[in-house]
């Protein structure tokens, strides 16, 4: 389906998605879409970033945050690593994270925050090497 024939939602949601995540890693997932998960990725496109992350009531740099603590409560490696390399493009600072990290060791357990911690500092040092 193209792009002129997608949803308005569809059209924010990948705005707003390469403003996140940049064009590359847009482009990267873009190409690795297949017939299996094309209708998942609209959803994801649509619901994640057209319908919650347009919304005004949160900055990105706001949003970076809570996703990233989120994420680091539930275990999810790979995408906190991926919101972390995304804090370029939102704003959110070190210190931010640092402090949402806090935030998931009290309400989600010391060690999914220690485990977080370790997955956002290896994160850092690579966008340092970058």
């Amino acid at each position: 389906m193209s792009d002129e024939t997608r949803s308005e939602r569809y059209r924010a949601g990948m705005a707003v998605r390469r403003q996140v995540l940049g064009d590359a890693h847009v482009d990267r997932a873009s190409a690795q879409m297949s017939d299996f998960d094309a209708d998942f990725q609209t959803f994801i496109t649509e619901g994640a970033w057209g319908a919650v992350w347009t919304r005004p009531q949160f900055t990105k740099r706001e949003r970076s945050i809570v996703t990233i603590a989120l994420l680091a409560a539930l275990g999810h490696d790979e995408e906190v690593a991926m919101h972390v390399r995304a804090t370029r493009n939102t704003g959110a600072t070190k210190d931010d994270i640092r402090e949402a990290l806090f935030h998931v060791a009290v309400y989600a357990g010391v060690p999914a925050a220690n485990h977080a911690f370790k997955v956002v500092k290896k994160a850092y040092e690579e966008m340092e090497q970058a």
